[in-house]
């Protein structure tokens, strides 16, 4: 048979792997270990399966994931995250929509220290949504502050995404880390306006809270310095040359461990859930990894991503009428599952692809995440949508998806943005880098 048809026979017989229940890290090992079989032998497959699973697991390049994960535990479990919100809450609640604006603003900070879009969205939905309730919010307009301020762990550095397609495409973690930041404030900064915007129409959707006095805001800054301190010791320690990737997450950890302590909010229970929860985590995405590698090498013996790239690179259309088709590719992959997953499944199709067209590699990577995040909150599925439902229950998942929408114009200003003018996300690394 074909190469390019055993190809195709395997992306088909993944997704409906995925499609029935299947974890998608175990579809893509089932459907990689069956393709390279057949293209192989038996003996081979398996052999690759095992290298596959003993390299990921000693790898010393992926020890940056749980220490990542694990700071984003420590801190959550240590109050941070509750004085990051009321510090913002106490500068910004008076605003039209103040308490929405604090909700997002919390988002970017915590992903600064979290990396993850779901956990973002689970951790300040916790949080902000019954004090959203408690002041009298427009119900669309507090789940869907939740589910797009989640969207920025995706990417604000130290973003989980970045850090794994870092690893897989052999980039530099730091750029891209440099790259996301921009893009990732110029985002914060749009959602932020649009709820001013939507509230002064209709004051009705986000009632102002109460003034504070200049002694209360000064006074509230300290849950800021804790996640300035835990971001300037992990990026500028990456910057200074002080780490490596993995030394930084560690002194990450490390931080928001002493933080926790010091503050006396962690204690022996609470470091075991931290430390639990960081291992599940991290297995599951170094289960993704491994899957991926395995699909990607089974892709590499077909050579269907190479032949891709040569026909669409040979297409007599520009360059950015393909890139678009795979932005729409993204947008409809990130809808129906997590950013992580689906950027690690695609990644070994469309990124030589993105290399034949001659894009730069970080630049594609970020604008591609950027709109994968958007995925995470339209229909059909829409990931973090569910997590906010399934956090308030008593508000309709139409009201939750028509609240996302109302953010929808930021996402295409922010895309378009790094789309027409790449120093968006390039411009800081090449300052600082080169």
């Amino acid at each position: 048979m074909d190469p390019h048809i055993v190809a195709l026979i395997g992306l088909v017989l993944m997704t409906a792997l995925m499609v029935m229940g299947m974890p998608i890290a175990f579809a893509m090992l089932a459907a990689g270990l069956l393709g390279n079989a057949y293209m192989l032998t038996g003996t081979a497959a398996t052999h690759l399966l095992s290298t596959n699973l003993w390299d990921q697991f000693s790898s010393y390049g992926l020890s940056v994931v749980p220490l990542f994960v694990l700071m984003g535990q420590f801190a959550f479990r240590a109050g941070i995250t509750a004085r990051l919100y009321s510090a913002a809450y106490t500068w910004m609640g008076r605003m039209p929509g103040g308490l929405a604006c604090t909700t997002v603003a919390a988002c970017a900070g915590f992903s600064a220290i979290c990396g993850s879009n779901s956990a973002t969205t689970a951790t300040m939905g916790t949080i902000a949504l019954p004090e959203m309730r408690r002041y009298g919010y427009d119900k669309a307009l507090s789940a869907g502050a939740v589910a797009v301020g989640g969207t920025l762990g995706v990417v604000i550095p130290p973003s989980v995404v970045l850090i794994v397609i870092a690893v897989q495409t052999e980039q530099s973690l730091l750029r891209l880390f440099l790259a996301g930041l921009v893009p990732g404030l110029i985002l914060t900064a749009l959602f932020m306006l649009t709820i001013i915007g939507l509230c002064l129409r209709n004051p009705a959707l986000g009632p102002a809270g109460p003034a504070t006095s200049w002694r209360e805001k000064f006074s509230s800054l300290s849950g800021v310095v804790e996640t300035l301190i835990l971001f300037v010791l992990v990026i500028g320690g990456l910057y200074g040359g002080f780490f490596t990737p993995t030394e930084a997450g560690a002194a990450g950890a490390c931080g928001a461990l002493a933080i926790g302590l010091l503050r006396r909010q962690l204690n022996r229970a609470s470091i075991v859930q931290a430390m639990a929860e960081t291992l599940r985590i991290s297995a599951m995405v170094v289960l993704l990894i491994a899957g991926a590698v395995l699909f990607g090498r089974f892709l590499t013996v077909s050579r269907l991503p190479f032949e891709l790239a040569d026909w669409a690179a040979a297409l007599p259309v520009a360059p950015g009428w393909i890139l678009l088709v795979v932005l729409l590719i993204y947008l409809v992959g990130g809808a129906l599952m997590d950013a992580l997953g689906f950027l690690v499944v695609t990644t070994p199709i469309f990124f030589p692809l993105a290399l034949a067209l001659g894009f730069d590699p970080v630049w594609f990577t970020i604008l591609l995440t950027i709109v994968t995040t958007l995925g995470a909150v339209t229909p059909p599925v829409g990931v973090n949508i569910f997590i906010v439902n399934g956090l308030s229950p008593d508000i309709p998942i139409t009201q939750v998806f028509r609240g996302a929408g109302y953010f929808a114009l930021a996402f295409v200003l922010c895309i378009a943005l790094v789309w027409f003018v790449p120093d968006t996300a390039l411009a800081l690394p090449r300052l600082l880098l080169n």
